[in-house]
């Protein structure tokens, strides 16, 4: 029993360490957030086969991520000019790992970043996505950075759950922004 218990806190003090790196210096943080600075930091990637315009346009529709995306629901942009998708100093209302949160975007660069922070008392994070353009598409980053006390349990009981969830989120946006590209190619008539 002790030799499992030292085993469970030596992984969780490990944990960090392996979660923690982060692998692209051009991603921006504000003060508290930066991966040294945070409480928790979490950094996932995938190569698309798709232009980072046809990224962009999935990542800034955010009342549609809950259509493709299981850890967002209930997305609704908030404001009186009702945008269809994000924009810069958009904020947004949803739900996500089971916590209702009201976001602000807060970087807002066409085809290349998007950035949001949110803010409750019990835990507060800031989510980015950086798009860098490839020979056979992109390459998407996103990487959150977390504080607060609710961090801390996160950290000690499911130290896994937002990278696994990160991931999820980007193999979903491979899969719609690929599909998308199917679809358009085989609605182009075919001539004789």
């Amino acid at each position: 029993m002790k030799t499992l218990l030292l085993t469970f806190f030596l992984a969780l003090a490990l944990e960090p360490l392996l979660v923690r790196a982060q692998t692209q210096p051009n991603l921006n943080w504000p003060s508290g957030f930066s991966p040294e600075e945070s409480s928790f930091y979490v950094e996932n990637q995938i190569g698309i086969f798709g232009s980072p315009a046809e990224v962009w346009r999935e990542l800034i529709r955010a009342e549609d991520w809950s259509s493709w995306y299981s850890g967002a629901s209930d997305v609704q942009i908030q404001g009186e000019s009702k945008e269809e998708s994000l924009q810069a100093e958009s904020s947004f209302f949803w739900k996500t790992m089971g916590l209702e949160f009201i976001s602000e975007v807060r970087e807002f660069v066409p085809e290349s970043r998007l950035s949001w922070i949110s803010c409750k008392k019990s835990i507060q994070g800031y989510h980015t996505w950086l798009i860098i353009p490839t020979r056979t598409g992109c390459r998407v980053i996103t990487a959150e950075s977390q504080n607060g006390w609710l961090t801390t349990m996160e950290k000690l009981f499911q130290p896994k759950k937002l990278y696994r969830q990160h991931e999820d989120w980007l193999q979903q946006l491979k899969a719609r922004v690929e599909n998308q590209q199917e679809l358009t190619v085989s609605e182009v008539p075919k001539f004789k």
